[in-house]
């Protein structure tokens, strides 16, 4: 067929085939596009590791850039635990485990209930995880687990009290990993062990003046009030759910960093150097359900927008598969691992970038937050305690009074009574027959 139509150009011209010249306009707009698509992809993952016998926790590893790594990391070989809200009986669960393990080939996969809106439901994991003699292996911990509450919408919290962005986002990471530290530094000085944190350009827009500012004394205030030179301090924002997802990142971001001085500032009985990294994650603008969320308002107006201008968001926006690149990336680059560096780097498109806001590396803001999570972690427990223990008094009441009920029905099934009669054929009966 090429040949016969390279003969009929040769022989008869261009004008000979049909619809010939649409075709070579519409080329260059094509090739336009294509160059579009590929720009807004971002970059790919050259990197690769022998993966093999390596334990890998995931959390947010069922739906999103979260499956997308769970399936790159799989292929290779790695045993894969998912922490997910699910009941570990539900068929969605069942059936997704199923998928993974007959697509990649690894039956090496597992699940652990944790939902992450519970820091109750993360102590008892975690401390389960830890629990045992000699520590359990533990190679990686990939946190993708991503919540967004509309902007337009009401503050969500938790049945423990915290807003909803904050637990998913920030506290639930760093509950688990607070309980998990002696499970990273446990681990033997030949292994190289990485924790990768899922974050996002957003955490440019968080804002944290409320923790990691002191507040002024009042006779401060005053003296800066007389004096004519600028206020150094900054007024914190007002939180709203339009700043709590940015917050939330901002918060994980600067964890992150004090995490990796943590880890780092352990002294093993070994004597030889910490062998955990942190690695913080960029994926870019990805269609992912987060992303839908945000850019529909969580409104079906939104969704109907969305949908409309679909093909936009399919070019300018970045596959799950493609997000997941640099995660792959931060979890196989050799230079991530044990010995090289200090740890706690900033990856986008498959390359080491730097932080956009020099807080996330102030000591003294990440001493702060630390000991303002820590004592929001221990009032919220109890909170939740207190919710538990009264919710199992009520299921006592109920189950109690259910019993008594069941017990008058028994009572009246046996001596035959029903709505207050006599039962048929008694003593009267039998004298009148």
């Amino acid at each position: 067929m090429p040949v016969y139509i390279g003969a009929k150009v040769l022989f008869d011209g261009l004008d000979s085939l049909p619809f010939i010249w649409p075709i070579l306009k519409a080329i260059p707009w094509l090739g336009a596009l294509y160059l579009i698509k590929w720009f807004f992809s971002g970059a790919s993952n050259g990197s690769e590791r022998n993966m093999h016998s390596k334990v890998v926790l995931v959390t947010g590893g069922t739906s999103g850039i979260g499956e997308q790594v769970v399936r790159g990391l799989a292929s290779r070989g790695a045993q894969i635990v998912l922490l997910t809200q699910h009941f570990l009986g539900d068929p969605f669960i069942v059936e997704y485990i199923d998928d993974l393990r007959s697509d990649t080939n690894n039956e090496l996969i597992t699940a652990e209930q944790v939902d992450l809106a519970s820091l109750h439901s993360v102590r008892q994991f975690a401390t389960k995880w830890i629990d045992n003699s000699p520590p359990r292996r533990l190679d990686m911990v990939v946190l993708c687990a991503n919540t967004l509450t509309p902007s337009s919408g009401d503050i969500q919290s938790t049945s423990e009290g915290i807003e909803l962005n904050w637990q998913v986002n920030y506290l639930a990471n760093f509950h688990l990993l607070s309980i998990l530290s002696p499970a990273l530094r446990a681990q033997p000085p030949d292994r190289d062990v990485r924790v990768l944190f899922g974050t996002c350009s957003s955490y440019l827009g968080g804002d944290l003046l409320h923790i990691t500012q002191p507040a002024s004394t009042k006779s401060e205030s005053q003296a800066n009030s007389k004096s004519s030179a600028p206020k150094a301090a900054q007024e914190p924002t007002r939180f709203s759910p339009g700043n709590a997802y940015a917050t939330s990142k901002l918060a994980l971001t600067t964890f992150a960093v004090a995490f990796q001085k943590h880890l780092s500032a352990f002294k093993r009985p070994d004597n030889v150097p910490m062998n955990t990294r942190v690695v913080l994650v960029d994926p870019g603008f990805c269609r992912t359900p987060g992303t839908r969320r945000w850019l529909t308002w969580g409104s079906l107006f939104g969704l109907l927008v969305y949908l409309i201008f679909y093909p936009l968001w399919w070019m300018v926006l970045k596959s799950p598969a493609m997000g997941a690149e640099s995660f792959l990336y931060a979890a196989m680059e050799e230079r991530f691992g044990r010995g090289e560096g200090e740890g706690g780097w900033l990856v986008k498109e498959c390359g080491v970038r730097k932080f956009g806001r020099e807080e996330v590396s102030d000591e003294e803001a990440q001493k702060r937050l630390w000991q303002y999570s820590e004592q929001m972690v221990q009032e919220a427990e109890k909170r939740g305690a207190v919710e538990r223990a009264k919710e199992k008094k009520e299921d006592q009441e109920r189950k109690e009074e259910a019993d008594a009920v069941k017990e008058m029905e028994d009572y009246k099934a046996k001596v035959g009574k029903k709505d207050g009669q006599k039962k048929d054929g008694g003593r009267r009966s039998k004298k009148a027959g």
